[in-house]
Formats: structure tokens, sequence, C-alpha cells
């Protein structure tokens, strides 16, 4: 399965999390192939992080990180940079908790798939 997150940096804080990410801990790349996480690509527009994770089962996943010690560092490390994971449904989070996805609007292949027409609009 694929899941999109969006997150925001603090002010200030695109350099040093953008050098953060050279390489993430090894642990951790470790405990993400363990839990099901195949790939995790975040892309940056200004302050906002556009997170794209493809892995087995996400919540099984977020599940899984909750007491897990690699993360637990890493989270600890790179939160000092990001401000907030922000909601689904209403843009908007407090930064606590498991992020939550952002629901998807269109998929070219999903549509290529099931063989669908164009519709005139």
């Amino acid at each position: 399965m694929r899941v999109a997150l969006h997150s925001v940096l603090r002010p200030g804080a695109r350099q040093d999390y953008e050098r953060e990410h050279d390489r993430i801990p090894a642990d951790l790349v470790e405990t993400f192939a363990r839990i099901g996480i195949h790939d995790w690509t975040i892309w940056r527009s200004g302050d906002h992080l556009f997170h794209l994770v493809e892995c087995d089962d996400f919540d099984a996943a977020m599940r899984a990180l909750e007491d897990d010690p690699a993360n637990a560092r890493w989270q600890a490390h790179i939160g000092r940079f990001v401000d907030r994971f922000l909601s689904a449904d209403d843009g908007d989070g407090d930064g606590g908790g498991a992020p939550t996805p952002i629901r998807p609007v269109w998929d070219l292949g999903a549509q290529r798939s099931a063989g669908s027409a164009p519709t005139e609009r």
C-alpha cells in the first residue's frame, strides 16, 4: 500500500532537516524492513513536507514504531525540526500521535487499470 503524509517544519529548520536526512540511522532502516515499510520518500515545498510511504500495512507499522527504540531515538532527534503532522481531514495538527494519511483523490494507474473512458465536463 502507498500512504501520503503531510508535515510542517519549524521556522528556520529547513537546512538542518535536510542535512539530517542525508542518511537516517541504519537501525531505523532495519526496523522499517522488519515491520514492512519498503520505501519512504519525502519532498519539501517551503516549510511543508510531503511523504510517500510504501508499506504492507500502515496502521500496523505505526503501532510497531510506537515502542521501537530506534524510532524513539530518531523521533527525539528529528522532532526538533518538525512542528507537526497535519490531519488528513482538516489540514490541522497538534504534533502529537501518529501521522494521519492524506486521503487520495485520484490515481492515474488505478484509472488505467479500471479501463474507464474519460468523461466530458
